[in-house]
């Protein structure tokens, strides 16, 4: 079948080799220590009630597999990467997919992925370093995991080139304002109670930057959109024990590893009188930013010929009026 020959070809070292070498002309941002994430991500697993917390992941993999859906078309082979516990293959069908291909760094949340009706196969692999070999998967797609990679600009080159001609890349990240709430009330409290304020969320990709990223990259016919999550929650406390139970505590390299007790009191008021909901509860705020990119083929369309227009933007006004 087709998954053992992915496997087949994982084991060629010089495959490995080929996607590990990162552009060497190009500076790399080294903003989050993998090696934390990684860390994080397994230890949150392995909580007893883990799947307590995978209520966002699941609710954006819903809407991912629907974008799926709206592409009518068989994927023989696809790739979930970062795909955690398996919220995505969770919502396929063997009518979308025939082979499904599910990759995680953190080896504790790949094997607790529960089993599904499409034949598939777990690979531990770093987002950043893809061990898998050109015009492999015709599908792929990544639900909430990039936000974490350090060179993204290169994972996108390196999809890209997993991807057979005219395959689709899907994914979502988060992005833009994400936890905006939570963001100004630990600086305000820092600031107040410390004198200084450190930075205790990570910085995220703006809606603006992912489609010029995708066209450097190669994609073609991309697409950009976000969607606003809202959740609330009891207190600012809860927020904070979810977010460590999703595996999505801080992992940059400039995270302040102590918050003291009363700058963390201090702040969760400031977060109830500035955004208090009505029940007593507190919202927050997650912007989950979608981007769908092809690999270019002949079949596809293409932007007509300059200067080949029938009829100038001055006409439009008259196009629907009947003919005297």
């Amino acid at each position: 079948m087709a998954y053992h020959r992915i496997f087949s070809l994982l084991r060629c070292s010089s495959l490995q080799r080929c996607f590990s070498s990162r552009r060497q002309d190009e500076t790399i941002m080294n903003v989050f220590d993998r090696k934390a994430k990684r860390r994080q991500k397994n230890r949150a697993a392995m909580a007893e009630d883990v799947a307590v917390y995978d209520y966002l992941r699941d609710e954006v993999a819903e809407r991912m597999v629907d974008r799926i859906g709206d592409i009518s078309r068989h994927f023989p082979m696809a790739l979930d990467l970062g795909c955690g516990r398996g919220h995505i293959s969770k919502c396929l069908t063997k009518d979308q997919v025939g082979t499904l291909v599910m990759s995680d760094m953190a080896e504790n949340a790949l094997n607790q992925c529960p089993p599904c009706e499409i034949p598939s196969v777990k690979v531990v692999a770093d987002e950043e370093f893809l061990p898998f070999p050109t015009n492999s998967f015709d599908l792929i797609v990544s639900s909430l995991s990039l936000h974490w990679v350090n060179d993204l600009p290169g994972t996108f080159s390196q999809i890209f080139h997993c991807l057979k001609a005219d395959g689709v890349f899907i994914g979502a990240m988060f992005g833009g304002e994400t936890l905006y709430q939570l963001r100004a009330a630990l600086q305000l409290a820092e600031t107040e109670r410390e004198g200084g304020f450190a930075a205790h969320i990570s910085p995220f990709a703006e809606v603006r930057d992912l489609g010029n990223l995708l066209t450097r990259s190669g994609f073609s016919l991309t697409t950009v959109d976000f969607d606003e999550v809202t959740i609330g929650y009891p207190s600012m406390l809860e927020l904070m024990h979810d977010l460590k139970g999703m595996g999505e505590n801080n992992a940059a390299w400039n995270r302040k590893t102590l918050l003291h007790r009363d700058t963390i009191l201090a702040a969760s008021s400031i977060y109830q009188d500035m955004y208090g909901l009505e029940d007593g509860g507190i919202p927050a705020t997650f912007f989950v930013l979608y981007m769908i990119g092809w690999k270019p083929h002949d079949s596809q369309q293409k932007a007509a010929t300059r200067g080949s227009a029938t009829a100038s933007f001055g006409d439009i006004s008259s196009l629907n009026k009947p003919k005297e």
